[in-house]
This record gives structure tokens, sequence and C-alpha cells, in this order.
């Protein structure tokens, strides 16, 4: 494609991150680098994603970012600046109006760049939008950025967001376990964690053992069938080894007809594409536990901290997620469109990696799950390898500003 010139749009949805921001910094800091050649004039934000542009909902990001400071300060900031939304764009030709209003407000504030920043579903919005763009042959780059914590987009090694909450959960569990440790009262601790229908971000819970041993007894992913039986006997060995025993389950697990454990405990409702709602694993495992052995037990949703504690986000995620959205910035400006920026891993001891894109249309709408190779054939935990491939997503700490013992956030006005 020929160099556009006009205005980008940019905006983030799905769940947010600890890193989500800092991606959107990126893609700020790339606008500002690339304005000496003339190609994007203004960066606007959409509030809410999708939902906010049909809406005109919009924010002059060039002019409000007007320092270093509020960069870096957005960098560390958690949840998504711009909020969110969990849009699902109607298939082509399928409402002709919705894509002729959104066609029209392109036009209006001459945007001729789309960033969007998001997982799964919002990749299915770049793919669609891609589409009906160039079918209705109008000049435009549309960059899918990725962002989830569930780290299941294919293609890319892995995604922005999902190293912070890896980080989150492998040091939770570390505070768990030796919480549970002090007590000789033989007791079982259920953590849930999420993930849907990959389990990358339960597999972190094992990433400690490579570094000093310790990790949960047990992890239970959604990528092998979860058979109760095998489960109650996993339970009585472990509980024989020591009288504290933590387990580690994704929210998504589900037995060999797909039933998810959770259902029938949790709440069984569906979201916006159509995705089971999970809620109720860890207490539907505490209450079998307790019927099934009778010893103490309790459960642990992690829950939204998983995603948002950039108290304790990873250096690493950070200056990733910066670099991709800058990429994503660069590549559009030279002509790439209906692409989503991919992170390739060079090589992992030292790590080393570098920034590409692949076609979105590809990407949309497939799950990339933990390899088999990552369990041990009990599908009971993860192994050594699986830890070790992750540790490098983990490592740094990258501290918000503090204020009288409160960190200090940004505020997208």
């Amino acid at each position: 494609m020929k160099k556009l010139i006009g205005n980008a749009v940019v905006g983030q949805s799905g769940g947010p991150t600890a890193a989500i921001n800092a991606t959107l910094a990126g893609v700020i800091r790339g606008v500002k680098e690339n304005v000496g050649d003339g190609a994007i004039k203004t960066l606007y934000g959409m509030k809410n994603g999708v939902e906010g542009l049909l809406q005109e909902r919009l924010v002059d990001l060039t002019a409000f970012f007007d320092s270093e400071e509020k960069i870096e300060a957005l960098e560390h900031t958690p949840a998504a600046a711009l909020g969110s939304c969990r849009k699902k764009l109607p298939k082509l030709h399928e409402d002709d109006a919705f894509y002729e209003k959104l066609l029209a407000i392109f036009k209006k504030y001459d945007i001729r760049y789309f960033f969007y920043i998001g997982g799964n579903d919002s990749m299915d919005t770049v793919a669609k939008l891609s589409a009906y763009t160039k079918e209705q042959d109008y000049d435009m780059c549309i960059m899918g950025v990725p962002k989830t914590i569930d780290n299941d987009l294919v293609v890319t090694d892995h995604t922005p967001g999902f190293g912070s909450a890896a980080k989150y959960i492998a040091v939770t569990l570390q505070e768990i376990i030796r919480d549970c440790a002090v007590y000789t009262i033989p007791a079982v601790t259920i953590v849930e964690i999420m993930g849907r229908d990959a389990g990358w971000l339960t597999a972190a819970a094992g990433i400690s053992r490579v570094i000093n041993g310790i990790a949960p007894d047990l992890i239970y992913l959604p990528e092998r069938h979860f058979n109760k039986e095998e489960f109650f006997e996993d339970v009585r060995v472990a509980l024989k080894k020591h009288p504290n025993v933590v387990i580690a389950v994704s929210e998504g697990i589900r037995f060999a007809d797909g039933t998810y454990v959770c259902e029938g405990f949790g709440v069984a409702s569906t979201d916006a594409f159509g995705h089971k709602q999970l809620s109720g694993t860890g207490k539907a495992l505490e209450y079998a536990v307790k019927a099934e052995i009778g010893c103490k037990v309790r459960s642990i949703e992690l829950n939204l901290p998983q995603r948002c504690a950039s108290h304790i986000a990873s250096a690493t995620d950070l200056a990733e997620s910066v670099c991709v959205g800058r990429a994503a910035v660069k590549a559009a400006s030279e002509g790439v469109t209906r692409q989503m920026m991919t992170i390739v891993r060079d090589s992992t001891e030292p790590y080393v990696y570098h920034v590409e894109h692949s076609d979105v249309s590809k990407i949309a709408n497939q799950i990339k799950a933990v390899p088999a190779e990552f369990i041990n054939d009990r599908g009971n935990n993860v192994t050594d390898e699986c830890a070790r491939y992750l540790l490098p997503l983990i490592v740094g700490e990258a501290m918000p500003k503090y204020r009288n013992g409160i960190p200090e956030y940004l505020i997208i006005e």
C-alpha cells in the first residue's frame, strides 16, 4: 500500500491487563517518533473501544500526552486507560448499516490508521474491519496489537500482559504455599486461576520449581480432561507426603464429555462472544474434596488481581508491550496493514526476542494451547521445561511511582 497521510485512532478492547497501557504508550511513542514524516497528523483515542468509536467519543492523545512524564506514568498504570468493551462485530453483509456508519466516521475524522489493542476477540474485529475497508476500496492501515493475560493468541510466542499476570500468580502461589505450611493439620488449599480454554496462566504457578523447588503439589490445565477419581487419588498421595497440599487449577478445566467442572456450582452465563463465564471451579473442588476425603479444605479464587496488579508487574513484560506498540506504528507508517504484531523468541537462555507481524485473518478465532511436552504424563502438573520457558517473561521489577504509600496512576480525561 502507498504511504497514507491522515489521522490515527487507537483503542483497547477485552479484559484489561497490567501492561495494556504500556502498549498504548508504545503506540503514542511510535506516533511521536514518526511525526517528522508527516504520515500521522493526530492520534485519537477511542473511549471504550469500537463502541466508543461508534459514538464518536474520541480524545486527542497527541495533545494530552504533551510530556514524557505522562507517558511514563501511563506505562505503569493498570487497567485500560481508554476504557474497554466486548463488542462483537457482525459478519460482513450481515449488517451493512453498521459498517457504513464506521466508514463514515473514518472519513469524517480522516482516519487512515487504526490500532486495536486486544486479545483473540479483538483480532476478530481487526480482521473484519480489514476485510470491509478493503472491499470498500478505502485506503487504511489496520493493525492488531496483541494483549491478553491468557496468552492464547497463535503465531506470537507470547502476548503482552501475560508476563505480568504470570509473575503475580507465581509470586502469590509462593506466599500461599508458605502460609499453608505453618500448621501440621492435614489440609488442602485449592487456588483457582483464570484460563477458559488455555492453561498458560495456571502453568505459571509452577515457574518457581526451577528457582527454589517450591511449587504447588498439583496443577490442572484445561488441555487435559479432568478425571475426578484420579484427582482424589492425586490428593491422597500428596497428603501422605506432607500435610499441607496446595493445588492450582484453571477455571476452565472440564471432564471428558466437555462439561466444565464448575457447571452447576457457578453462574452459567455467557458473554457477548458466546463464551461461558466461568466461576466456582475451586469451590466445586473444595466441596468435592471435603465430601470424599474429609480433611480441612479451602478454595481461593485469585480473580481480578491477576490482571490488574501493576505493583508487581514484570519489567520484561512492560518493555515488550511498549516495543510492540511502537513497532505497530512503524509498520503501519511503512504501508503494512491487516496484520497483527507478533513476538518471536530467538533464544531462551539468554532470553532474546524480536518483533514481526502476521496476517490477522489467520490469527483471529484460533486458540494456542499449552503444548503436550509442557504437561506431565499424569496430567496433574507442568514440566520443568515449561517452567524454564515461562521464566524469562516474569523477570524484572517495574514499580510505579508512589505517593504516601499509594501508587500514582494516570487518568486520561
